[in-house]
């Protein structure tokens, strides 16, 4: 069956007849209606078509369906909990592809309490996998927004970050090891629940973070830590990103480790969640807010004491201006809540233009100054929203106008205002894509941003593990 040229009808069938064989009747959709779902991206960014949608449930069946598309010369889209927000599993517009949907590759295979590891699939969801974790007594760190959705091959695929990097790392330092088909049909395993295997080239890293590109992750082993018995959770009020800086560096000399997230946001953010979002707690009004928390293991009590000592002697300099400590579990939920419903509140304001940058920290205030005259200067009336994970220096910052025809005109000129701030955070030593990869938004801006040496390798592992490039086209390159 050729992708080059307009398929024979029969070839189709008799392919498709060959995938239903694979996965089963039911679990390859291919009627219009069934397959819409899933051809639209969450932020509603991308639509595409494709020839259908398997359902595999086991790796086995994930091995056969891409033996079968690379025989047919079919490509393949990987695809998840379809929360991304790149359009990294989307098809394009040819009707030409095959999405692999892996959500029936949702069991924990594996907790090892003892060595504080658990082998997952890759359609577990990251709730579940937290709950598993949480059921033997321990944590896995990696924490989302959408963690009641999304699934752990996409938190692979992407490298997902989170609101705990701070401490924890993002996804990929979560993974000790990993299970994948490649674009060839092969099953590399290489579950290996070890913390030290020095042994050549390390695969695992290539596929995370790849996007799908490299090949199909059908199970991880991931790591696990102790389950903190302790957690104290502040919203804190600052006079500005600087601030917010300064309060980091003291806050990590004083806690260190227990320290476990630090997040920073704007007022417009929180003004959005309060105005979408009914039922939000209640937190002091300031310039700037952010939202800490911090965690401590058996012997720890007294940790709250000790935060609200420090935030004493913090608010007699005059920061933080002020701090509300959450006193109940309900209460942290709802302190995190405002933080977490951020990206659903600004979704149903209407669309918007948005970055997730990474930069040193201490570039964090100098780029938020420089940007806003930046872009005002070009886009008169420009609206920012800025939020993100301070604590590691991943900034969410976007962009809108108020009115439908103000703010689909800066939608129309989307480049341009990417350019602009996209210049200054490579200007500032940072990246243009933090946790959320490239997909198919970033795809040729980054090349702007990359050196050709670094390109051209990206192409030459493409080229050499998918030569025919069936795997996930379009995509990062």
């Amino acid at each position: 069956m050729s992708t080059t040229s307009t398929p024979n009808p029969a070839e189709t069938s008799r392919f498709l007849e060959r995938l239903a064989a694979i996965v089963g009747p039911g679990r390859l959709l291919t009627d219009p209606a069934d397959l819409a779902p899933w051809l639209t991206d969450w932020r509603g960014r991308y639509t595409g078509r494709a020839l259908g949608l398997a359902r595999p449930g086991s790796t086995a069946e994930v091995q056969a369906l891409v033996r079968a598309c690379v025989a047919a010369r079919v490509p393949m889209v990987p695809q998840g909990g379809n929360t991304g927000l790149c359009g990294g599993a989307t098809p394009d517009s040819s009707g030409k592809a095959l999405i692999i949907q892996l959500g029936r590759l949702d069991r924990i295979r594996q907790l090892d309490a003892g060595n504080h590891t658990l082998v997952a699939e890759a359609g577990c969801t990251l709730a579940n996998i937290q709950e598993a974790a949480a059921a033997a007594g321990r944590l896995f760190p990696l924490s989302l927004a959408s963690e009641g959705s999304c699934q752990l091959g996409g938190n692979l695929s992407t490298n997902a970050g989170g609101v705990q990097v701070l401490r924890y790392g993002t996804t990929r330092d979560l993974v000790l090891g990993v299970e994948a088909v490649l674009p060839n049909g092969e099953l590399w395993d290489g579950l290996k629940a070890l913390r030290k295997n020095n042994t050549g080239y390390d695969l695992r890293h290539l596929l995370i973070g790849a996007e799908g590109t490299l090949g199909i992750i059908t199970a991880a082993v991931l790591k696990l830590f102790p389950m903190p018995r302790n957690r104290v959770t502040c919203w804190l009020g600052v006079a500005s990103p600087a601030a917010a800086v300064a309060l980091l560096e003291r806050t990590l000399e004083a806690f260190d480790a227990r320290l476990t997230a630090f997040e920073l946001i704007c007022p417009r953010s929180l003004g959005l969640v309060r105005q979408f979002m009914p039922g939000a707690v209640a937190v002091p009004e300031a310039p700037w807010h952010v939202l800490c928390e911090f965690s401590g293991a058996g012997g720890d009590e007294a940790l709250q004491a000790r935060v609200e000592e420090f935030l004493a002697l913090g608010m007699e300099a005059g920061t933080p201006l002020a701090a509300l400590l959450a006193q109940s579990e309900s209460q942290r939920q709802g302190l995190w809540a405002l933080r977490e419903n951020i990206s659903e509140a600004q979704k149903r304001e209407g669309p918007s233009i948005k970055h997730d940058i990474a930069l040193p920290i201490t570039a964090i205030a100098t780029f938020l100054d420089r940007v806003a005259p930046r872009l005002e200067q070009v886009f008169p009336g420009i609206r920012h929203v800025a939020f993100g994970h301070l604590g590691d220096g991943n900034l969410h910052f976007n962009l809108s106008m108020a009115g439908r025809d103000a703010n689909g005109a800066l939608l129309q000129r989307q480049a341009e205002a990417n350019r602009l701030v996209h210049d200054l955070v490579h200007e500032l030593g940072g990246s243009i894509s933090a946790e959320h990869g490239l997909g198919q938004l970033k795809r040729e801006e980054i090349r702007r941003y990359k050196s050709p040496v670094e390109l051209a390798a990206m192409a030459a592992i493409k080229g050499a593990l998918d030569p025919l490039g069936l795997m996930n086209p379009g995509k990062v390159l």
